[in-house]
């Protein structure tokens, strides 16, 4: 019996997950948007491996490959220190990644609680607090906010990650407590409340679910904009410090030579479109995946 009621959750299970991938896989770009998002992170993984060139990551120098345009032997040309610049640029990924895992792993957890919090102790003291604290935090771009942050502290790439964390985590504060805010006098919240379920129990259990859907594609969407604040902070030298490759590092040492070195800035640049064009692609298509209208 018990084998038998384990194989039929896992076909119901299975049978929602081919649901789920059908009303995913009709949208082709978002399809196109996963592939390109795997094929980033496994670039970025597998960096050492596939990268012709792995010295090149670091402090490197070879004056007979200076300064050298994109042919056979340098795919995306080389830097004024004769680096690779494909090498480098994949290499770069990583911290990108980590940049947009990194804050999306912390802001999105706080913010969400906030918002459960919020949400259910309206016209409380509770609600007055957080969200009046979340209106100062979304009254300030979060460009000029976490540009603020970082340049009080040393320019690193954890630094950095902290800075947009901060200007970040409101976002899913505001958007949970709508939410929040109007499932709090649904009939099951109700019920909950009157056999005795603890407040804790009532956010993690009860509303915590119902809002899954949304926060999900918005931690897709917000991906490709986090990596992209990222990569402004690194273009003014807030972010990941040279040797080491960044993104917006990279684009903003070689506007110093355009237009004869275009190739300096051209491909970082691009690699930063493609992460975002991706992610977003992706998250339109997981929010139509799960029903998600607008977030």
């Amino acid at each position: 019996m018990v084998a038998k009621n384990l194989e039929q959750n896992l076909a119901r299970k299975s049978d929602e997950l081919g649901r789920l991938w059908y009303k995913f896989s009709r949208n082709k770009l978002s399809v196109l948007g996963l592939i390109i998002v795997l094929l980033i992170i496994i670039s970025a993984i597998l960096a050492p491996y596939i990268v012709p060139y792995p010295k090149h990551y670091g402090a490197f120098v070879d004056f007979k490959h200076v300064s050298l345009p994109p042919g056979g032997e340098y795919w995306f040309g080389t830097d004024q220190f004769g680096r690779d610049i494909f090498s480098r640029t994949i290499y770069a990924l990583r911290g990108a990644l980590v940049i947009g895992i990194g804050v999306i792993g912390l802001a999105a957890p706080i913010g969400v609680v906030l918002g459960l919090i919020a949400g259910y102790y309206a016209n409380t003291w509770r609600e007055t607090l957080i969200m009046r604290i979340v209106d100062i935090f979304l009254s300030l771009p979060p460009l000029v906010l976490a540009l603020v942050a970082s340049s009080v502290v040393k320019p690193t790439l954890f630094n950095s990650m902290m800075a947009i964390c901060l200007a970040w985590w409101a976002w899913y504060a505001r958007i949970t407590y709508g939410m929040a805010s109007s499932l709090r006098n649904e009939f099951y919240i109700q019920s909950a409340k009157l056999i005795g379920a603890s407040p804790w129990h009532i956010l993690i259990k009860e509303l915590l679910p119902n809002c899954l859907n949304t926060i999900l594609t918005k931690m897709t969407l917000d991906m490709g904009w986090v990596i992209l604040i990222g990569a402004s902070l690194s273009f003014v030298g807030l972010g990941e410090q040279p040797p080491k490759p960044a993104l917006g590092t990279m684009v903003a040492d070689g506007a110093r030579y355009l237009p004869h070195m275009w190739w300096l800035t051209i491909f970082p640049a691009v690699a930063i479109m493609f992460i975002v064009l991706s992610f977003n692609l992706l998250g339109d298509g997981i929010g139509d995946m799960l029903g998600v209208e607008e977030v």
